[in-house]
């Protein structure tokens, strides 16, 4: 069985063996409640409803009446069960046979609810439907307090389906409700309305419109299925082009997150002329050059920017001044000039900002923003985005927001933050079936292993990624799998293996082939060519560094070049090379790579026998591969000093200090437990639960030999978890 169907059995059976032992097949069989309160699959097996039936029977028609009340809607307080039963002319002898017929139950606050979960599902679908029709009629009638303008609308619906038609004025309330719900977020909610709104319209236009509403909904609740289910009910009752427009190219969008992803660019593509709000055209240009960019294929790209600029001169476009910002990054042009790169950085603050907030998938994907060395603008950006989005219900927006972050955070050295955060979306996109951002989590963890030298992780999350996305083409996947088991190679000291792999990158037709991975990987490729003995390998990344750092002037590239070129000179030259790369504004805020820099230089310097000055240099490389914990790099980098005569302060042995060594989990729970923050809180930052939170802070205090959260306020979290006076 699938996963998501286990926890539903179990959470349906609610500890009934007879419903575990009948749920699954039920489950299998597609099974839906009638009722219409009811947001998951309930099944029930014959012989359970079998039972259940019989206990039923045994009460008299007022009793089966109060158990139906309470049936339809457990969620009432006593004074509107009250005014209801006056409504359905229910006396205390009815609700005295039914409260002592053992099927009901009194909770904690009080109100009343029967007593097994299934047992409610029997009792509203043997009823006959007027009855349904008058208890729903009559709880309409007398709910008051908060809630009732959310629960009244779907009491009148239940009424309205049991009398058999269609009710234009209770699919309007429905669909008020769902606006209210979608404003605080509850996208789920808002789909189930529209939904049920859509069933009663008596208009198709209007049935249409709601279906497509509803689709976007349960879309951004993380529902793909439910999405794409009432897509096709639209498209049955109207045209594809309608359903398109109404639903903003949401087909697409779909696609772009669990199908096939040059499928999907073609579709938005063509979406961007069939939609009619030029701002959700500019939305959907944007996610094709980002399909297309995946599948490294540079025809669709073009394709798709044509198209989107073409749209966009149709009429007057409110962030017209944003597209010649989306061409910059996206255009293949060599002749642009150098300075694409600073009018990116200057508008970044301003115009990602409007671009996160009407879509975050218009900015560029995080390895391309990385490659324009704009990854502190875009993390920004992103995280403003994630904020908002944690205080929603909008899990597929905020799983596919928080994988970009992971690639930043790498990027500017924030490992233990971009692994807490790929640990927990990858749970997060299982769970809602998005492939893609399962996909990009999985790509991040796996480099983060190959920096850290945990080679059967690398192969491990490889081999799935190679395994799924290879026959689907998207080829950036591929090709950071690619990058991660050559970066593992070259780390553990195997440079042919290395290399045989990252040459893969630049392979005409390789499943692997990517430019914008193959230039960021291009240091690691002639580093292990030039191990291997491979010069005109080297030299072939020198080049490619060399035109994209003159396309970009990207302070990464720029710093990568000359640290190439250092790698393939001697003497003098060499030496100029590397102070050059050393000194690149804002290289240092690529933590890893500076470091790198720093090992290769003294490694260079202990070789021209200036011990006193390597040591310098990988003193300095060693303390940031201790931070980071990049165990193969720190290792060569203290074999170096001890080479230089440096005597090597080793790390507490297991015995030691291993107490106050957290997983990266804990360390971000403690330092926002430190900071203040609830369980509740935390939790609702890192998408897991109270409970979780509560575990993870168990295991943090006897780590860190503390007692209350009072305490997580003198632990310097910077400097080896030690406490301050």
């Amino acid at each position: 069985m699938d996963e998501s169907v286990i926890r539903r059995t179990v959470r349906a059976a609610a500890g009934n063996p007879l419903a575990l032992q009948e749920l699954p097949t039920s489950m299998a069989a597609g099974y839906i409640s009638k009722h219409p309160l009811v947001s998951e699959q309930i099944a029930v097996g014959p012989r359970l409803r079998r039972a259940f039936r019989a206990r039923i029977e045994r009460l008299s028609a007022p009793a089966r009446t109060a158990l139906l009340l309470i049936a339809a809607d457990d969620r009432s307080d006593r004074n509107t069960m009250c005014q209801a039963n006056l409504v359905l002319g229910l006396d205390s002898v009815a609700w005295d046979e039914a409260l002592h017929s053992g099927l009901l139950t009194t909770r904690s606050d009080g109100r009343i609810c029967l007593r097994h979960q299934l047992m409610g599902a029997v009792v509203y679908e043997e009823a006959p439907a007027a009855d349904r029709q008058a208890v729903h009629r009559a709880l309409a009638s007398v709910l008051t307090g908060e809630n009732a303008d959310e629960l009244r609308p779907w009491h009148l619906a239940a009424a309205v389906e049991a009398a058999g038609g269609p009710d234009e004025e209770v699919a309007r309330l429905l669909e008020e409700s769902a606006d209210r719900s979608w404003a605080r977020g509850g996208c789920a909610t808002a789909g189930r309305a529209l939904r049920r709104a859509a069933a009663l319209s008596p208009s198709t236009d209007d049935a249409v419109r709601r279906l497509a509403l509803g689709a976007k909904a349960a879309w951004q609740a993380g529902q793909a299925d439910v999405a794409r289910d009432m897509l096709a009910r639209a498209e049955r009752i109207s045209s594809e082009v309608k359903v398109a427009d109404l639903s903003e190219g949401l087909r697409g969008q779909i696609d772009f997150t669990h199908g096939h992803l040059e499928i999907a660019c073609r579709r938005l593509t063509r979406d961007v002329e069939r939609v009619a709000d030029p701002g959700q055209a500019f939305r959907l240009g944007g996610m094709a050059l980002w399909a297309a960019w995946a599948v490294g294929h540079g025809e669709l790209q073009r394709e798709a920017l044509h198209r989107l600029e073409r749209r966009l001169s149709q009429g007057d476009f409110p962030n017209a001044g944003l597209l010649p910002l989306l061409r910059a990054w996206w255009t293949e042009e060599r002749d642009r000039g150098a300075d694409d790169r600073d009018q990116m950085v200057a508008l970044g603050g301003e115009d990602f900002n409007r671009l996160s907030g009407s879509s975050w998938l218009l900015m560029p994907p995080a390895p391309l923003g990385t490659a324009w060395g704009i990854e502190h603008v875009l993390g920004e950006s992103l995280h403003r985005e994630i904020d908002q989005l944690r205080h929603t219900d909008q899990v597929t927006a905020l799983t596919q927001a928080l994988a970009q972050t992971v690639t930043v955070d790498i990027a500017q050295g924030s490992w233990a933050l971009a692994e807490a955060n790929a640990i927990e979306g990858l749970r997060v996109a299982e769970e809602i079936g998005d492939d893609k951002s399962a996909a990009q989590y999985r790509t991040g963890l796996g480099w983060l292993a190959a920096a850290r030298g945990d080679e059967r992780t690398v192969a491990d999350h490889a081999a799935r990624t190679i395994e799924l996305w290879v026959p689907r083409g998207l080829r950036v996947f591929s090709a950071t799998a690619q990058w991660s088991l050559g970066m593992s190679e070259l780390f553990a000291g195997r440079a042919e293996e290395a290399v045989g792999r990252l040459v893969r990158l630049t392979e005409d037709g390789h499943h692997a082939a990517h430019p914008t991975i193959a230039l960021l990987a291009a240091p690691d490729t002639a580093e292990a060519a030039l191990q291997a003995g491979q010069r005109a390998t080297a030299e072939e990344q020198a080049r490619l560094l060399r035109r994209w750092a003159e396309r970009s002037n990207a302070p990464w590239a720029v710093s990568a070049l000359h640290l190439v070129h250092a790698l393939l000179e001697s003497g003098a030259e060499a030496e100029k090379h590397f102070r050059l790369a050393l000194d690149v504004p804002e290289a240092q805020s690529r933590p890893f790579a500076y470091a790198r820099t720093r090992l290769l230089y003294g490694e260079w310097l202990r070789r021209a026998r200036r011990r006193t000055d390597a040591r310098a240099q990988l003193a300095e490389a060693a303390e940031t591969f201790r931070r980071l914990d990049a165990a193969p790099l720190l290792a060569r980098t203290r074999a170096e000093q001890e080479l230089s005569g440096q005597q090597v302060r080793r790390d507490p042995g297991p015995d030691e200090d291993a107490a106050t060594v957290l997983t990266a989990q804990e360390a971000r729970v403690a330092r926002l437990a430190a900071e203040g923050l609830t369980n509740r809180e935390i939790g609702a930052q890192l998408l897991i639960s109270p409970r979780t939170v509560g575990y993870h802070l168990a295991n943090v205090f006897p780590k860190l030999g503390i007692v209350s959260r009072a305490d997580l306020a003198r632990v310097d979290f910077e400097d080896g978890l030690r406490l301050m006076g």
